[in-house]
């Protein structure tokens, strides 16, 4: 709200202050006066912080993923808060997404995989978790919201909306149908399909929607505040680099050190398959792909910097949350697999989070473990809704990252969940058998339909803990030690101390059927 008019306000005092010796009345108009004026100014005082997300897509933290991202983490990361344990619930992009805009485990919103049959933007997600997602509650408190890039796998289909179906609470919408593309794909353009080609000029899709959201910014009302989402497609595959990018990194190779062409010797079948040591094809698929996320990388650092330039000319960056983080993690040779996520380990569960914004002091190192639902509570608690009015699993963390504004406690554990996917049949690679998926290259399966688990994951000051059940004929059990086994080298279940099997069961066993408020008070 803008200020009232200097000279009115002056002539009031003015006017106030001799009619004082006269009567009464001209005094208490002038005193009203007052008390608008700091109304006002109270107001503007306690303007509504405004919030971006920029979400990417399988970017890793534990394999050196944030490496390319210099000005990120210089302009989010040294200006803000880097979380260095910050964990998806589940690690596939259409799960992890709908987590991130529910607050919700997947056990709650039940999208269990990136196939519509798995509930991904289905007609049942559309109609229930999807209408009380956290851009509702953004648009009830006055937000202008706008969203662009990868929303979730399946979005668009003929038998799920198609293009025409804009989730509630985005006032402009640009939303990818289907899955990552840089080039030669449709948006869905506030409910219209617009086609794109293959210009890097006008189709390079984490480009795109950077500049909309600029336009965004230009055409926005400034009485209100604004939250943008920018989702774009890097570093998923197919690993489209901008042109001027596509020939760095042409040295780098994935790291070999860890769990790096390691057998899963005492894990779960799937991981007992891949051929050890890797095939030399293997490895040089892998390479490439490491080099090849890293360039595509280098766009979204750039988006970070305009964006960044782009408030502080507007003069609305110190009133800004700038939240940087991805989906899921990833790997690349970790345990012989050569690339994918959906893995419970370290490296496809731990995902990069940067915040920066008001109240939180610059340099920030935060250890405390925070998860994606965490994030629909964080935004909500900023924009000044009532938490304990949502239906939401997750919790706010902005009292991690700005203690001044809030208290809170952080979770000492929590649930890792995902149902595997696989193929009736599996034509390409017939030796495996039935129920397998995602076979490439090599015929290396990265999941299957019993690669199905959920894991208690404990991170305190006194214990850094892994335990995890699989839903299959062995009912298997993995245990970790992250203290003495960081990368996860020895399944433990064996050698642990059965009180401690014990206690990490019961909590499982709570965390699998728990809703909201429980879902953080288990003890």
């Amino acid at each position: 709200m803008a200020d009232p008019d200097p000279k009115g306000m002056s002539g009031g005092r003015s006017g106030g202050t001799s009619g004082h010796r006269r009567r009464g009345r001209p005094a208490a108009l002038a005193l009203l006066t007052a008390l608008l004026t700091c109304c006002v100014r109270c107001a503007e005082s306690v303007k509504q912080s405004n919030i971006v997300l920029v979400l990417v897509d399988d970017q890793d933290v534990e394999l050196g993923g944030m490496t390319p991202m210099k000005k990120t983490k210089e302009l989010i990361g040294e200006a803000g808060a880097t979380f260095v344990n910050a964990f998806t619930v589940t690690p596939l992009c259409c799960p992890s997404r709908s987590s991130i805009l529910t607050g919700q485990y997947p056990h709650n919103h039940e999208v269990r995989n990136n196939s519509l049959t798995g509930n991904c933007s289905s007609v049942k997600w559309q109609q229930g978790p999807e209408a009380e997602a956290f851009p509702i509650y953004l648009s009830k408190q006055k937000y202008q919201t706008f969203f662009a890039g990868k929303y979730l796998n399946q979005y668009g289909r003929k038998d799920a909306g198609d293009v025409g179906h804009v989730p509630p609470g985005w006032d402009q919408w640009n939303a990818l149908v289907g899955n990552s593309q840089y080039y030669n794909y449709t948006l869905s353009v506030n409910g219209k399909a617009e086609q794109h080609g293959d210009s890097y000029e006008k189709d390079y899709l984490t480009d795109l929607i950077l500049n909309r959201s600029l336009r965004f910014l230009d055409g926005r009302s400034p009485q209100h505040p604004f939250f943008i989402m920018l989702a774009p497609p890097a570093p998923h595959s197919p690993w489209t680099a901008a042109p001027q990018y596509q020939k760095e990194f042409n040295n780098v190779q994935a790291p070999r050190d860890g769990s790096f062409d390691k057998p899963g010797k005492d894990k779960h079948w799937l991981l007992r398959q891949p051929v050890n040591p890797m095939l030399n094809s293997s490895i040089t698929y892998l390479d490439n792909a490491y080099r090849k996320r890293w360039q595509t990388l280098l766009s979204v650092d750039d988006m970070l910097e305009k964006l960044v330039k782009k408030l502080d000319s507007m003069n609305e960056l110190n009133n800004t949350y700038i939240f940087y983080t991805s989906d899921n993690g990833y790997h690349t040779g970790q345990f012989s697999l050569p690339i994918d996520k959906r893995q419970l380990y370290e490296f496809d569960i731990r995902i990069p989070l940067l915040v920066r914004g008001p109240g939180i002091k610059p340099n920030q190192t935060i250890k405390a473990p925070v998860l994606n639902i965490d994030l629909a509570s964080t935004f909500l608690d900023i924009s000044g809704v009532n938490l304990s009015t949502v239906n939401v699993d997750g919790q706010s963390f902005l009292a991690q990252m700005a203690p001044s504004l809030r208290n809170g406690t952080a979770r000492p554990f929590f649930l890792v969940e995902y149902t595997g996917e696989g193929n009736p049949t599996n034509p390409t690679c017939p030796k495996l058998g039935p129920g397998v998926s995602q076979c490439f290259p090599d015929c290396v399966c990265e999941d299957a339909f019993n690669n199905t688990y959920a894991c208690v994951r404990t991170l305190d000051g006194k214990q850094n803990l892994q335990y995890c059940e699989f839903a299959d004929s062995e009912s298997f059990v993995e245990v970790y030690n992250l203290t003495s086994d960081p990368h996860q080298l020895e399944n433990i279940v064996k050698k642990v101390d059965p009180t401690i099997l014990q206690t990490m069961n019961q909590r499982l066993i709570k965390l699998q059927s728990c809703v909201g408020d429980s879902c953080r008070d288990i003890k």
